[in-house]
């Protein structure tokens, strides 16, 4: 039997052989391949990270907040953007108090931008080198992931490479916004859990040959209690969430699905009627590891809020000492529920609904890329300065939109992976499948406000799984007739990715061209 390259089917001649379905055995070049992606999307995502020295887009929140969480433990008040904008330019932060600000989003992210700027000032380089790291390691994650899905370290590759030449996760990974740490975060924690499912399936086999079985004969079997990944899985997920709070989605789906993977294992080893129990005796299990574990560490992020006395709403408790939360939880925790309680309702509430914004991207068009986010524009550089060569005007933007040729692949590479996973019941396609609609579907209950194509960063790596997997079905098994054929074709596909990728490079990096050059990037008339 030859080794395939692709998601295919493994021939498996008994039981113990298909829950033993490995990954591939090429396990220190499936590290170095990974690593090595990593490196290069960090190469090239680190080059003139610097520029522009401008404050872009919600920089202007989230730079400001994670310097003052270094400074008091807590989001302080700054003076409005007009104010406080040129003065951080300067590295200085004069205009910052200590007076709590109401703030909307969970800590994480804003601490991992703080370190940034503990290493290295505040700067933009500062603010941003922490998005390099984590763009650079979600590219990582997003190979692991699709190799171990695959079983194909080509597969995986792909994915990686894919990842690495899109535009909206290399600008995303150039500014201090949130959304691609939760991206990093919500991939290494669906990894984890893939990774569960195989572990499991080998202690299943391992315990059956132990005892000289090989089937389970109608019964449940063991209930294997270590699963680590799962813990794994759950610290992932907390941070996630705490970065930003529709991570529980995802955690929903995948919690889930990871307990239906412990009854098709059981079904699989011969527990006949009696997998379905693996809903309770494993999905129990499941809670506390991953649900359990993910609100700890949620927690556990609040911690600088909690133990100092000037955030916002800190002192509610205090305030309310006869109010039942005070009583069951303490003036601390109690206060941290009420301001939870203020961020849902600002979320959800009519304040929201009624605001406006010229990027406001509906959901519906975000897998084509109807309508991208402008991160900077200078629309009017003078002849002979900057660069510019004239005879007009030049500009210099960052636009944070996809590299449409790879959406477009992916999106279509959808519709083949949940059509292989649904019908040709191939559980390798519905990880990517879920993954990006968990990511993806929840933002159209937020429809009626304003919301941003760049949130679709946490959909991205999924979709590239999904394309990457579509072309290792048109590449074909290893040895096959048709192998050099597909080879092109998938070949093709990603070099003229990585063409486009080049040819969207200067706005995607705030490199001055003339107005004619930025607009034949202009491919349609709502990216404008």
């Amino acid at each position: 039997m030859t080794t395939p390259e692709v998601p295919t089917r493994l021939v498996a001649t008994t039981t113990l052989e298909r829950l033993r379905d490995d990954v591939p055995g090429d396990r220190r070049i499936g590290w170095a391949v990974a690593l090595g992606l990593g490196l290069l999307a960090f190469v090239i995502r680190f080059v003139g990270l610097e520029h522009p020295h401008a404050v872009m887009f919600d920089e202007t929140y989230y730079a400001k907040d994670a310097w003052s969480l270094l400074q008091y433990g807590y989001e302080g008040t700054w003076a409005k953007g007009e104010v406080s904008n040129p003065e951080i330019l300067t590295g200085s932060d004069a205009s910052l108090s200590p007076n709590g600000s109401f703030i909307v989003h969970p800590p994480v992210g804003k601490w991992l931008i703080a370190l940034g700027q503990a290493a290295f000032g505040l700067t933009p380089f500062g603010w941003r080198i922490m998005a390099v790291v984590f763009g650079s390691l979600l590219v990582v994650a997003t190979t692991r992931l699709a190799r171990r899905v695959s079983r194909s370290t080509l597969v995986g590759a792909t994915a990686g490479i894919l990842l690495t030449l899109d535009g909206l996760a290399f600008t995303m990974s150039r500014i201090a916004l949130l959304d691609i740490f939760q991206a990093t975060f919500l991939v290494a924690g669906v990894a984890a859990l893939v990774a569960d499912r195989d572990h499991h399936r080998h202690r299943l086999a391992d315990a059956l040959a132990s005892r000289g079985l090989t089937h389970l004969g109608g019964t449940f079997g063991p209930l294997l209690w270590w699963r680590p990944w799962r813990w794994v899985a759950g610290v992932l997920f907390g941070l996630a969430t705490a970065t930003k709070w529709n991570s529980l989605f995802v955690i929903a789906v995948f919690g889930i699905l990871t307990v239906l993977w412990d009854v098709g294992a059981r079904r699989l080893a011969g527990a006949s009627f009696r997998s379905w129990t693996a809903l309770l005796r494993e999905g129990v299990l499941a809670f506390i590891s991953i649900v359990g574990t993910a609100a700890v560490v949620y927690i556990a992020s609040w911690a600088g809020w909690l133990s100092t006395s000037g955030g916002w709403g800190r002192d509610w408790g205090a305030r309310h000492p006869d109010h039942p939360w005070v009583q069951a939880f303490g003036e601390g925790f109690a206060s941290l529920l009420h301001y939870h309680q203020e961020i849902f309702a600002f979320h959800t509430g009519d304040y929201m609904r009624e605001q406006t914004h010229s990027y406001d991207a509906h959901p519906a068009g975000w897998l084509v890329m109807a309508r991208p986010t402008s991160f900077y524009s200078a629309n009017e550089v003078a002849p002979g300065t900057q660069g510019c060569p004239g005879p007009g005007t030049c500009v210099s933007v960052i636009t944070g939109m996809g590299t449409p040729l790879l959406w477009w692949f992916a999106a279509a590479a959808v519709i083949v992976a949940m059509i292989w996973w649904l019908a040709g019941r191939d559980w390798r396609f519905g990880v990517p499948v879920l993954g990006a609609l968990a990511t993806y579907l929840p933002w159209f209950a937020s429809a009626d406000r304003p919301v941003f194509f760049f949130y679709a960063i946490t959909i991205v790596p999924f979709t590239c799984i999904a394309l990457a997997l579509a072309l290792g079905l048109v590449l074909g098994p290893a040895r096959s007739s048709t192998r050099r054929r597909g080879a092109m074709i998938a070949g093709l596909a990603v070099g003229f990715v990585a063409v486009h990728f080049a040819f969207l490079y200067p706005i995607l990096t705030a490199e001055v061209i003339p107005h004619a050059h930025w607009a034949a990037r202009m491919w349609i008339a709502s990216w404008i």
